[in-house]
């Protein structure tokens, strides 16, 4: 953690990152510590979007994103809209797509009355934890499968995900990312993609459990909302669905597995108003632990 003693500004914040960063740069410094938590410094949300200039320069859009988020302004968004009573697993950000960010910064502009924290999980240890059977079964990969609905719908629409109204946009976007798809009679879209279940940091050559398995497997819900769905729609039309490579299904066990052991290995970061959170996107899986109250944390990602 860095921290400054009474409101430190971002100028100190600045000058504080410069140091422990040294010659080697804040690349280097995140891929040694793998997250950083900036604490103490006062930052505002007025001053945010100058922060983040500073550590992530080159925002991303959440394009071709999962979960539900609202963007606040420019490339910086909400965290996933998911009620509050509810726990979400750990996971690197889109870790499912042709292309995710390599950095995420999270800023903490309300915190909960109680609970909130954010979980951050080693993910090299997180592989490590899973059986021998569990890690060789995902040998091949993962096969995402969404079904994304025109406006009305479960999950959702095309158009929130890729952040356009204009199919050709969608079809240009999805032709550089190796992935299937086709657009279905009820103007919705079904999107098949091909994605490893581990990769290795580009930097320090760390091999790490890298995919969203759990959370799209029905399984990963609980018992009850997975039955619910099922009673709905066969595993082919659900908004999201995953299976091996060879587009066999796995199992409910290999799921609660994964799931259960990322975050049993996972450390608390609890929330102070106008802390910031930034991790290796790759190095670090997050999740969100229950909370009450009224809860506001941004995030914004950069390549």
């Amino acid at each position: 953690m860095i921290a400054a003693d009474g409101d430190g500004g971002p100028d100190r914040l600045a000058g504080q990152l410069a140091e422990a960063a040294g010659d080697d740069g804040l690349a280097r410094l995140l891929t040694r510590r793998k997250g950083i938590v900036l604490r103490g410094f006062g930052i505002t949300p007025g001053e945010l979007d100058g922060v983040l200039d500073l550590l992530l320069p080159n925002r991303l859009a959440y394009v071709h994103g999962n979960s539900p988020r609202t963007r606040v302004s420019g490339n910086v968004y909400t965290s996933t809209e998911y009620p509050p009573e509810f726990t979400i697993s750990m996971h690197n950000e889109m870790s499912y797509a042709h292309q995710w960010p390599a950095r995420l910064a999270f800023y903490c502009e309300k915190a909960a009355a109680s609970g909130g924290a954010t979980p951050v999980l080693d993910a090299a240890r997180w592989l490590g934890s899973l059986d021998a059977e569990v890690r060789e079964a995902f040998r091949d990969g993962v096969r995402y499968l969404q079904n994304l609905h025109d406006g009305h719908g479960l999950g959702k629409s095309w158009q929130a995900t890729f952040e356009t109204e204009d199919r050709d946009e969608v079809d240009a976007f999805l032709s550089g990312t190796g992935a299937d798809w086709s657009w279905k009679a009820d103007g919705g879209l079904r999107v098949s993609q091909l994605r490893p279940a581990t990769v290795r940091h580009p930097l320090n050559g760390t091999e790490v459990w890298f995919n969203q398995a759990d959370q799209w497997h029905p399984a990963g819900l609980g018992d009850d909302t997975a039955a619910q769905l099922a009673a709905i729609l066969p595993p082919g039309e659900l908004p999201q669905s995953v299976t091996f490579a060879d587009g066999g299904p796995i199992p409910a066990a290999y799921v609660e597995q994964i799931r259960d052991r990322g975050l049993a290995n996972a450390v608390d970061i609890d929330w102070r108003e106008g802390d910031l959170l930034l991790i290796d996107n790759v190095l670090l899986a997050h999740g969100r632990r229950p909370f009450t109250g009224g809860r506001r944390v941004l995030v914004a990602m950069s390549g």
